[in-house]
């Protein structure tokens, strides 16, 4: 523990020569730039690091991923690279992790193992056994040491190897993580990111398949987002490193293996703002992570054989709701619904509706519905658990009985 925090505080002390060396790094006129991270080993020794990369273009913060296309042009010519979505994941934690040596993981088999999911695979040899930390199964304990790590200076990544394993660690999500900013007077400020997988599998069990996003929303001082694309698995990874606020990135354990092309420039994205999927006219379907992609072919069937024009939204943020981007929406169709995979009971969807019905109770045509996944322990066997989860046949009937 003396090595870790003597580690530590030598970062802290090396902030200031990094700034200067980006400083002069930046007015040099010649059309490269010199990059540096810290790695930091077992014994306590730091090593920098400099190599020598083309001079990248201005930052763009509202960059849009380049859809694939059916012209038969060839994948050199196109702009951006093509990642799966645990791969942009992995890209943005070290991206951040070379700019800021501050930023560290910690979490169990991140280390030389990469993580269940491989998130973090090739961080340890890169960065060092100090900044990427392997830690026992104790979630409460090592969520406990992030929190503590942030209140230091640190701006720790915690991940959960199953958000449902993250129950373990919910005192010190609650009573450490959300409210000491606040308990200490605004002494401490905790820059912590906590994430993993979560959501219904494929045959996981009901233990592995949980949906905690409404647990940990009601948690004061947490902000909460969703990702859903590689694009904004990234964008919302750089985001969350950076908030000075404690954040829970959700991650879909069905989503890791979506591939997109993405910028090669580095961009950042709000983490409270939503993302508007298909403009339309008729409904606004209101959704998040895995379920975007149900809507998405419901929403096939509304356009092409009925006549719908759905307006769907990706709403990310899990709190706060962007309620500009909603209540425009609303303001234009009249008509809402919300499609999640969280349970119906104090879910996601729940507190979406209440939010909506306060703000734009005037603006609305019809009853808001919900579509929300059963209320019972996911099913081990797929039939079964197919059925607790909504299906693309009840959006596309939800959106006839609404606009019907």
């Amino acid at each position: 523990m003396a090595t870790v925090l003597q580690a530590a505080t030598l970062l802290m002390g090396w902030q200031t020569d990094i700034k200067r060396f980006r400083l002069r790094s930046a007015l040099r006129s010649a059309p490269v730039r010199h990059k540096g991270f810290f790695v930091v080993r077992t014994d306590g020794r730091l090593s920098a690091t400099y190599v020598v990369m083309p001079r990248m273009s201005k930052l763009i913060p509202n960059a849009i991923a380049v859809k694939a296309d059916s012209t038969g042009s060839s994948a050199g010519s196109k702009p951006g690279h093509e990642l799966l979505l645990f791969e942009a994941l992995r890209e943005g934690l070290e991206e951040e992790m070379e700019r800021d040596p501050r930023v560290c993981v910690m979490g169990e088999d991140v280390g030389h193992y990469g993580g269940s999911y491989k998130v973090t695979k090739g961080l340890a040899s890169k960065f060092g056994d100090l900044r990427v930390v392997d830690t026992p199964i104790a979630e409460n304990s090592f969520t406990g040491m992030g929190v503590g790590a942030a209140m230091a200076g640190l701006r720790p990544v915690i991940e959960g190897m199953n958000m449902g394993f993250l129950l373990l660690a919910f005192n010190q999500i609650s009573n450490n993580c959300g409210m000491l900013h606040y308990t200490s007077g605004g002494q401490f400020t905790i820059p912590v990111v906590i994430r993993g997988p979560g959501g219904v599998g494929r045959q996981l069990g009901a233990e592995h398949s949980q949906r905690l996003e409404s647990y940990f929303q009601s948690i004061p001082g947490l902000q909460m987002v969703a990702c859903s694309t590689p694009y904004n698995a990234k964008g919302l990874m750089k985001g969350a490193i950076r908030s000075e606020n404690p954040v829970v990135l959700f991650e879909h354990v069905l989503l890791y293996n979506l591939k997109e092309r993405i910028p090669d420039e580095d961009y950042v994205l709000c983490l409270e703002e939503a993302e508007m999927v298909r403009p339309g006219e008729h409904v606004t379907i209101l959704t998040y992570s895995r379920m975007r992609y149900h809507v998405m072919q419901a929403a096939k069937t509304l356009i092409n054989k009925m006549g719908y024009d759905p307006e769907v939204i990706d709403i990310r943020s899990l709190k706060p709701f962007d309620l500009y981007t909603i209540g425009n929406s609303i303001k234009k169709t009249h008509r809402v619904l919300i499609v999640e995979e969280c349970m119906r009971t104090g879910g996601i969807g729940a507190s979406l509706r209440s939010a909506i019905i306060d703000n734009f109770w005037d603006y609305l045509d019809a009853p808001i519905m919900c579509l929300s996944s059963q209320d019972v322990p996911t099913p081990y066997a797929g039939t079964l658990e197919e059925w607790t989860v909504v299906q693309p046949a009840q959006i596309v009937a939800a959106v006839e009985q609404l606009c019907n």
